[in-house]
């Protein structure tokens, strides 16, 4: 049996990334952590979010949380957020069908 995985990703290629965290970040660690936005939620974590350049890259950062002290939750590759997206194409939809009725 193979253990074997197969990536669906080049990882020399920058990803978009979420790290979690348990605790929070104050704004001031915003440099440190290379210009990822910093989102304190009401559960007691952070969430740190954006552009990595490669995975030397975000191994770097999990140093970085190692080093803070704080328990790390998750690490997920993102997806671009699409304002509104789903909302306009529904809209969208429902003004075609009363259209053609």
């Amino acid at each position: 049996m193979s253990m074997a995985h197969e990536a669906t990703e080049d990882p020399t290629k920058p990803g978009l990334y979420e790290i979690r965290i348990k605790g929070h970040l104050d704004d001031k660690w915003a440099g440190w952590f290379e210009g990822l936005t910093i989102t304190r939620g009401d559960n007691g974590e952070t969430l740190l979010r954006g552009p990595v350049g490669d995975q030397a890259a975000l191994h770097g950062l999990l140093r970085k949380v190692r080093d803070l002290g704080l328990p790390l939750l998750a690490v997920n590759p993102a997806a671009p957020r699409q304002a509104n997206s789903s909302a306009i194409d529904v809209d969208a939809e429902r003004n075609n069908k009363e259209t053609n009725l």
